[in-house]
């Protein structure tokens, strides 16, 4: 058995360009489906699949391990960058869901089968609608409250919002009191037995993050997601310190000398590694066996397209540590045309039963992925008062 060729197919869903990476064999009909998906860098990254795949033509697509090593260290530079690695994750899955069909068994059993009957889901207020989750001003509280009820309506027992404003490096008090009202009152209108996390979207400084921290940490929240940069190992460990609510992040580091490092500080309760962006299922499954040695939690990043989304469950159904899985399924309104998945979820609960079929369990409908070509994602930019740049 040898890799014939690979292929990326980029389908447009407002906000990203969901990049499906198609690694076909010489056997007839076999083939293994990846995604890479990293928004607003679409082209950079089908041009670094063009670049690695010239290492894999020819080569036995079961040499897993020996293929990803060969992605990562040959032609001189490493596979950290995060164009890069997300390329070599989406070839990296794409691998392991041909070697699921070949043994004919779901990925999460070549690990050594299910830890967990179910996956909890929880979702982006708004379910993933950009408008929703990423432009409901926090000087709306009422608004909060609102897409919170609406996603306990259709289900979910977890819901994330973007609750933080951008800020400058220090400032008073206005912004602290707005995040803490919008969190007050989704609190109110959910209660006590429903998860709310809060991303700050590696927005503040950790000075700021820690102001945020202290105002939410009486709100009981499920976990505070990136609230510095995450260059500042530091801060992150400074704030996971002298706060009760559990602090996430992770999601931008990419390969597991970040996590050690990241870890070795206590910088995190939470690992949100992305699957799709660290190296794929080989390089995560080390960062979860070191997040294991620490007890810390998994909660991968996720709120790519649909094949990310049945990678991250097959990841979950293999390992302990694995607490919930993010999801996205409103962001666009076709988005279950894409796509035919193995796993079934329970609507009344949101919750995941695994996959019965072999590998990722995916089919992709390509015709239906084609009438959606590549745009140019809808581009972000966030500027202070004062005209500086900030963080999206």
């Amino acid at each position: 058995m040898k890799i014939e060729r690979i292929e990326t197919l980029v389908c447009h869903a407002r906000m990203r360009n969901w990049i499906f990476v198609k690694v076909i064999t010489d056997q007839p009909g076999l083939i293994g489906w990846g995604e890479a998906t990293l928004e607003w860098h679409t082209r950079s990254v089908i041009g670094a699949i063009e670049d690695i795949s010239q290492l894999l033509i020819g080569e036995d697509p079961s040499r897993i391990e020996h293929l990803w090593q060969m992605m990562w260290r040959q032609h001189f530079w490493h596979g950290q960058g995060i164009v890069r690695s997300t390329a070599i994750a989406g070839i990296d899955i794409a691998l392991w869901d041909i070697a699921g069909k070949v043994a004919g068994m779901p990925c999460h059993k070549l690990w050594g089968g299910p830890v967990r009957d179910y996956v909890r889901l929880y979702c982006h207020l708004g379910g993933g609608k950009m408008e929703s989750f990423y432009g409901t001003p926090v000087d709306e509280a009422h608004r909060f409250a609102d897409l919170a009820l609406q996603a306990v309506s259709e289900g979910f027992t977890a819901v994330k919002t973007m609750a933080v404003p951008s800020t400058m490096p220090v400032e008073g008090l206005k912004p602290v009191k707005a995040a803490e009202a919008c969190v007050a009152a989704m609190r109110d209108a959910v209660g006590d037995g429903i998860d709310i996390a809060v991303d700050c979207h590696a927005r503040p400084s950790p000075a700021m993050g820690l102001k945020f921290a202290h105002a939410l940490d009486p709100y009981g929240l499920y976990f505070l997601e990136e609230p510095c940069w995450p260059e500042s190992i530091e801060g992150l460990a400074m704030i996971n310190e002298r706060v009760v609510t559990p602090i996430a992040t992770g999601e931008r580091l990419t390969h597991l000398a970040a996590f050690r490092d990241l870890f070795a500080k206590r910088g995190c309760e939470i690992c949100q590694l992305d699957i799709t962006h660290c190296g794929g299922f080989t390089e995560a499954r080390r960062i979860a066996a070191l997040a294991e040695a620490w007890r810390i939690a998994l909660a991968p990043h996720n709120p790519q397209g649909p094949v990310s989304t049945a990678a991250s469950l097959e990841f979950g159904f293999s390992q302990p540590s694995y607490i919930i899985c993010e999801s996205v399924h409103a962001d666009v309104p076709w988005r279950s045309e894409v796509v035919q998945e193995g796993y079934t979820i329970d609507p009344a609960t949101r919750t995941v039963r695994p996959n019965t079929q072999p590998g990722l369990g995916v089919t992709i409908n390509e015709d239906e992925v084609r009438r959606h070509p590549f745009e140019q994602e809808i581009l972000q930019r966030v500027f202070y008062s004062d005209g500086s740049v900030g963080d999206w």
